[in-house]
């Protein structure tokens, strides 16, 4: 299993709004379909998610908007696995543009799902595999600056 992740769009007419620049529902779209792009990359796509009878619920999300992205920009998303256990995988995401910058990220908290008992349940271990490299791959490296942020204003 490759242990990159990449995901290609550019910003559509639609996803722009009153302020000339992408609306902050379209970055999270984006960032859905990158996940969803995601979870077929560790291999569980459709036809996984049938055989398993087995799919993959968003639990909590916290985005973090750092530049403008404008009509018909191109970006980048990309894919890091801070921690998973048997069945949640902590994921980050960045979205680049096309000089490089990041302009937003993603991060949030997926869980497994037996979609016969609709509950959270383990990995498959095919999928657990794949997890597992996305994350080895980066487990060394310090954690995203915007990682584990909280929202609140500061008091002095």
């Amino acid at each position: 299993m490759e242990q990159s992740f990449l995901f290609r769009q550019t910003v559509p007419a639609d996803w722009v709004d009153y302020n000339g620049h992408m609306n902050d529902a379209e970055y999270n779209r984006a960032f859905s379909q990158a996940t969803d792009a995601f979870i077929d990359h560790l291999g569980l796509d459709e036809e996984a998610r049938a055989h398993f009878s087995y799919t993959i619920f968003t639990l909590e999300t916290h985005t973090c908007y750092l530049q403008e992205m404008k009509q018909a920009s191109a970006f980048e998303i990309t894919a890091r696995v801070l921690d998973y256990d048997a069945k949640r995988i902590h994921l980050f995401l960045f979205m680049h543009d096309a000089d490089g910058n990041i302009v937003a990220t993603l991060e949030e908290m997926l869980m497994g799902i037996d979609q016969n008992e609709g509950r959270g349940a383990p990995f498959p271990e095919a999928i657990k595999e794949s997890i597992a490299g996305f994350y080895e791959k980066w487990s060394e490296h310090d954690l995203p600056k915007q990682a584990g942020r909280t929202i609140g204003i500061r008091r002095k």
